[in-house]
């Protein structure tokens, strides 16, 4: 009776200890959540304030807001002028620039980049400065006209705080990265209006194959649903885009969309190059780091002379795009002009995100398809506005390889879920298409190629394999006997090439084994060496392996005495030796099956 209420006692100490646990974790997500709801709150204040103060008082330019996105400030009576346009995102390039290069150089680009690589590489650890300064520099790069998203720039801060507080706790590099991810998770949602979308996203844009950071998805769980309550108290609940109650009927639409997930891979490849490409002439480029987003800004602002849809955010000319208000060359000049002038922008080292244009670029290509197909076949197609949502959803898969986070992503940014049928055979096409490609360039392909991951996956390939599956890499050597006298021995040694001895008793069993560096003192001790018989020699502690241990515990033996050769004794009698394992087939063996998981 008393035994049992010691179980008892035992069992609800445990059960406590998990609750407390759970409960300080919880604390945390939701610590980080608050954090990364305010951060989006004063990041969308910010640019709605550059919006009205850079793009309307100065350039007289108001273009069109999302449905769920309302102006904050009253429009002014500042007639449009194109010459402001010009200029003005050379002046958000060189503040910014400025600002970037001089505080937190790492704050450069597209943010999600930065994110992904501190995840992988850096333990989770991101500079407390990065999140201030990537908020100013973003709303400057964005709200003077430069073409980017919000979504790096909220990644970082969230993603900085959740580092932040992980080093303040003095926590481990896994559960800093946990953190962090849990603020990337956060910011997207809350920005977005699309909690669970962010926090697949968090857990999806880390790998290039189709794979969760399965720890990441609750924490950035349950921080996203807090950030994303605390953003639209403020700024109102709904889904960013207004969109009709679009029904997927008709089997035969499905080939137009094929179509469009063709079309969209070979966009969005024509983004990613162009991002690329202008981001590496502006590396090669000789001149001081802070004016490089100013001359991208000046050839921003020349696009945006002509096509001033281009500029900015550019959300409310898909909302219009939805409900089938735009003409084909507008939505047209809208995809290739969004292209051009995010990689100005961006790649010239401006600060902002690279998911908000992809939406604008998908949009406005599924719109040109969309309708095409109504003219050409209206009784198939009938709502073009539908292509609208598919190819934001499609061509963002093809330029990240986010497909599972990006159909629920603009199914919860447009409340529309009666296409998630045509996304996902479009995602799923423009995956397979365009998966060697990426516009996250610190994306790893998979948890096994992640450095985060290194030691997890070498203990879990290590723990599947069993000694006897290295039968074939197994040394017979030669068997010393326990009376075997030093002088015998030395004539045997002087022709064998073997490293490590067994010694064996009169009934072949093992007893005892030294090593070649085990007989040094008496090799040059004459006197003695004819006193002397192996069994003096050899320890008795013998450190085995037997045919069942897993070699995790293999290489454990290996570094207990820093020894290179193991016995391999039967399971059930360890005085029969199998053979002897050194520790160089072991690591050749855990390389060769590394390779082979690469290949499946």
């Amino acid at each position: 009776m008393k035994l049992k209420k010691s179980f008892e006692a035992i069992a609800g100490k445990e059960s406590s200890a998990n609750i407390a646990l759970a409960g300080k974790w919880t604390f945390y997500f939701v610590l980080i959540g608050i954090i990364a709801g305010l951060g989006s709150i004063v990041f969308h204040y910010l640019c709605q304030l550059g919006l009205h103060y850079f793009m309307d008082l100065a350039a007289g330019y108001r273009p069109p807001s999302p449905a769920g996105e309302h102006y904050l400030f009253p429009p002014t009576n500042t007639r449009f002028n194109r010459f402001v346009l010009l200029f003005l995102p050379a002046l958000g390039g060189i503040l910014s620039g400025w600002l970037v290069y001089t505080f937190a150089p790492e704050a450069e680009g597209h943010g999600t980049d930065a994110a992904i690589d501190a995840y992988h590489r850096k333990g989770g650890f991101v500079r407390s400065r990065v999140p201030i300064i990537k908020t100013i520099a973003s709303a400057l790069t964005l709200t003077t006209g430069g073409s980017g998203g919000r979504e790096g720039p909220i990644a970082q801060i969230g993603a900085g705080f959740g580092s932040f507080l992980a080093t303040k706790l003095k926590l481990s590099d896994r559960e800093r990265r946990i953190m962090m991810a849990a603020g990337i998770g956060a910011g997207v949602g809350s920005i977005f209006k699309a909690p669970l979308a962010g926090a697949l996203f968090a857990a999806e844009v880390l790998y290039r194959d189709p794979e969760f950071e399965s720890e990441v998805i609750i924490p950035a769980g349950i921080s996203s649903v807090v950030a994303y309550c605390l953003f639209c108290l403020v700024f109102g609940w709904g889904s960013l885009f207004e969109s009709p109650d679009f029904i997927f009927r008709n089997p035969l639409e499905l080939g137009p969309y094929i179509v469009l997930a063709f079309v969209l891979v070979i966009t969005g490849v024509f983004y990613i190059k162009s991002f690329y490409c202008v981001t590496g002439f502006f590396k090669s480029i000789n001149i001081p780091n802070h004016i490089k987003p100013a001359i991208g800004g000046l050839c921003t602002g020349i696009i945006g002379f002509f096509l001033p849809q281009t500029l900015a955010f550019g959300y409310g000319f898909v909302q219009k795009a939805i409900h089938n208000e735009l003409t084909i060359p507008f939505l047209l000049f809208l995809a290739v002009g969004k292209i051009i002038t995010t990689s100005f922008s961006i790649g010239s080292g401006g600060s902002g995100g690279v998911f908000g244009p992809s939406i604008v670029i998908g949009g406005a290509t599924g719109g040109v398809v969309g309708k095409i197909f109504h003219q050409i076949m209206p009784g198939i197609v009938t709502e073009p506005g539908t292509f609208v949502i598919v190819g934001m959803a499609g061509f963002f898969t093809a330029v990240s390889n986010t497909p599972v986070s990006t159909i629920i992503f603009v199914s919860e940014m447009t409340n529309s879920y009666h296409l998630l049928l045509p996304s996902l055979l479009v995602c799923s096409v423009s995956y397979l298409l365009a998966r060697k490609w990426t516009i996250y360039k610190k994306q790893v392909k998979s948890r096994i190629d992640s450095p985060a991951h290194a030691g997890e996956f070498m203990v879990d390939i290590l723990q599947s394999i069993r000694v006897k599956d290295l039968s074939d890499f197994m040394k017979d050597v030669t068997l010393i006997p326990q009376d075997m006298t030093f002088v015998k021995f030395k004539k045997f040694f002087s022709k064998t090439k073997q490293h490590y001895f067994p010694v064996i008793d009169n009934d072949e069993r093992l007893i005892g084994i030294f090593s070649s560096t085990d007989i040094r003192e008496v090799l040059f001790s004459q006197e003695i060496e004819y006193l002397v018989v192996m069994k003096d020699i050899a320890t008795p502690d013998i450190i085995v392996t037997t045919p069942s241990d897993d070699l995790n515990s293999v290489l454990k033996k290996f570094t207990t005495r820093n020894i290179d050769s193991l016995p391999v004794v039967r399971d059930d009698d360890h005085g029969i030796l199998i053979g002897m394992l050194n520790r160089r087939e072991v690591i050749s063996y855990y390389n060769q099956r590394v390779q082979e998981l690469k290949k499946k």
